[in-house]
């Protein structure tokens, strides 16, 4: 796996790199700057970028524009965005240009170790990884008169997890149910949110971006 890192905070930026390149991964580059970053991306071609939310001039969504443009460049290049704060426009805007191969994490995760790397290794496969404190958030902040209110409690942990991409084995055995009762739950969440199959849209996402969206207009 070639990796390239976009992180402004150099002890941050090479602790992640020393840390990647100690479980073998290929770091083919870091960057200071989102300038620095595209660069890289043009130079090494690697499979993943890891990026800051905030970062130079102004310090605001210049990471995200970066990611963005990134996957532009490079389609079908895995990104894991980091944020030291849950910004859910950031992870909306991110997630609206496609899922698969995308993640949005809090930097406090890359310190328990086996998270951060299980989300790194999910995003890279194509997956989806969205930090467990941005879906909790989330959930919070939804009021009563959406149609995530049609959703039973179980179904809400069900969709919370499915936000952190986790496939139906892994939910089941994260809530000790079985992958049978997973799907029913999945396909009554399906019917509630009335996401209908289409060969267009992934009902998983779509479910996903649906309270994403609704939480980030009622900030």
């Amino acid at each position: 796996m070639r990796i390239v890192i976009a992180e402004d905070d150099a002890l941050l930026r090479e602790g992640l790199a020393l840390l990647l390149r100690a479980e073998a991964l290929d770091v083919v580059a870091t960057a200071a700057d989102a300038g620095g970053f595209l660069e890289a991306i043009d130079a090494h071609k690697p499979d993943v970028a890891i990026v800051d939310v905030r970062m130079p001039p102004t310090h605001t969504d210049e990471g995200i524009v970066a990611a963005v443009e990134a996957r532009r460049r490079q389609p079908g290049l895995a990104v894991l965005v980091l944020s030291a704060y849950v910004e859910q426009a950031f992870a909306t805007e991110l997630l609206a240009h496609g899922s698969s191969g995308l993640g949005y994490m809090l930097k406090e995760r890359v310190g328990r170790v086996e998270e951060f790397l299980s989300a790194l290794h999910r995003v890279a496969d194509g997956g989806t990884a969205i930090d467990p404190d941005v879906v909790a958030q989330l959930l919070v902040r939804i009021r009563p008169d959406t149609q995530l209110d049609r959703l039973s409690p179980r179904e809400r942990d069900v969709l919370a997890l499915m936000a952190e991409g986790l496939g139906n084995t892994a939910i089941a055995e994260r809530l000790f149910v079985t992958d049978g009762a997973v799907h029913k739950h999945i396909r009554n969440i399906f019917a509630k949110l009335e996401l209908a199959p289409t060969d267009r849209a992934d009902r998983r996402v779509t479910a996903v971006l649906h309270y994403l969206e609704d939480a980030n207009r009622r900030l």
